[in-house]
């Protein structure tokens, strides 16, 4: 018998439309009913070249389920063209299309010869979540669109930066060119794709770079193999987001070593940020060492890369001690002995229990019995909020759903993004304290 999720952490494949959404001048055309779309495009910011909400459908309804939807879809691709200023097509499929069998590859190939890019990804919500659907949707760029392209040479120093999942992730934008940053600052060339500034010429230059940084533990895995292996461009797969002074000067020296950069600049890098990294420490040591303020235990209930990230830096920067850790993105069963293994590489041979679970109402549960042994510290969703006011905890909100807060360009990854935290967390702290 199927079982009802309570407080949902991702939604299906479909979502991942938001993926095309955050490369400047590219549209999602989607292939499924009027209402998918309207209920899975739910995030406030989409960052593309148009508003969240203006996108092609073909409208299925009770009529193409009955005699085929691929009439409708070709039309819908035909006026898409001719009204739509974009740079790029990317055809969607949905559950019902899938289901009725409609080939949209069949369709897509017949706009080969067109003025502009038309590609497609089969994105059913019953084949996976929106983690998926970005992978698959990235893949559908390499395989199809690349090799449209005619042969270039390498650009010495380029490096493609792939991470988080862009919309479902908060911060992903903001985190993004903070790794910008970080890879720019020890004498490389970042190329991404995504967010203001960048286009379909970022794209383009996809297969001139020397080197792949993936910056996640497994979402992104199937995509940046592709490119690996198909363009030669060697693949450095980072498992951890790099959160404050530690984790962000491990993930400079091992960019630094994949990518052939100047060791010496790399090390200057390194001991000028964390210089200024624990400049502000000891400045807030007082603040940091009060117990009154933040108790020493904590939770995470996330994706796997913020689960990840967050307990690193708490345990190895801050001197915190984790509670079961919960990943909240259904991680498939291949990545995940290599997460927990990753998650455990604490400071004192400090170890985390590591549980993945869909259920928000569970993990409400479990939150409750937990004993925090002081004042309790919760990092996770919106749906975690109830349970930490209940607890008189502190709360961070860093994963979808994010309902409480606000977020336009802030980052958490780097050694700024550490201190970033470390604000969110302790500003908590003070509003708590004086209610």
């Amino acid at each position: 018998m199927a079982k009802v999720l309570d407080q949902p952490r991702f939604k299906c494949a479909l979502a991942a439309m938001q993926t095309i959404q955050s490369i400047p001048g590219a549209i999602p055309v989607l292939h499924a009913g009027p209402g998918c779309a309207s209920k899975l495009n739910d995030n406030s910011g989409s960052s593309g070249h148009y508003a969240a909400n203006v996108y092609p459908c073909s409208l299925v309804s009770e009529k193409e389920v009955v005699f085929g939807g691929i009439k409708k879809l070709r039309n819908t691709i035909e006026n898409s063209l001719k009204v739509i200023d974009a740079d790029l097509f990317i055809v969607l499929s949905g559950c019902t299309t899938e289901i009725i069998g409609d080939d949209i590859q069949e369709v897509v190939e017949e706009f080969s010869d067109s003025e502009k890019p038309v590609i497609w990804a089969k994105t059913p919500g019953f084949k996976g979540n929106n983690y998926l659907g970005h992978d698959w949707i990235l893949k559908a760029l390499f395989e199809q669109y690349l090799k449209t392209l005619p042969p270039a040479p390498k650009i010495k120093g380029l490096v493609n930066i792939f991470a988080g999942t862009p919309e479902q992730d908060p911060f992903w934008l903001g985190n993004l060119r903070e790794l910008e940053r970080l890879i720019q600052s020890i004498g490389l060339t970042p190329n991404t794709i995504f967010g203001f500034g960048r286009s379909i010429e970022n794209i383009k230059k996809l297969k001139q770079a020397e080197y792949t940084v993936l910056v996640s533990p497994w979402q992104g895995s199937e995509s940046a193999e592709y490119l690996e292996k198909k363009y030669d461009i060697p693949l450095l797969k980072y498992p951890i987001l790099p959160i404050g002074a530690a984790e962000t000067s491990k993930f400079l020296r091992a960019v630094g070593e994949f990518c052939h950069a100047d060791n010496e600049l790399v090390e200057k890098v390194i001991k000028e940020n964390e210089a200024e990294f624990f400049y502000y420490i000891e400045r807030f040591a007082e603040t940091f060492l009060e117990p009154q303020l933040v108790g020493k235990r904590f939770t995470v209930v996330s994706e796997a890369q913020y689960a990840l990230g967050i307990t690193r830096f708490l345990v190895n920067d801050m001197g915190e001690f984790p509670l079961t850790i919960f990943i909240t993105d259904d991680t498939p069963e291949k990545y995940r002995d290599s997460i927990r293994t990753e998650l455990n590489k604490l400071n004192y041979d400090i170890q985390a229990e590591v549980e993945w679970n869909v259920d928000g109402n569970e993990i409400y549960k479990k939150i409750k019995d937990f004993d925090f042994g002081g004042i309790p510290l919760v990092i996770g969703s919106t749906w975690e909020k109830k349970v930490a006011r209940e607890l008189g905890a502190h709360f961070v909100n860093v994963s979808y759903p994010v309902l409480d807060r606000f977020v336009i360009n802030s980052s958490i990854v780097g050694y700024a993004g550490g201190l970033k935290l470390l604000e969110d967390i302790y500003s908590d702290s003070f509003y708590n304290s004086t209610l």
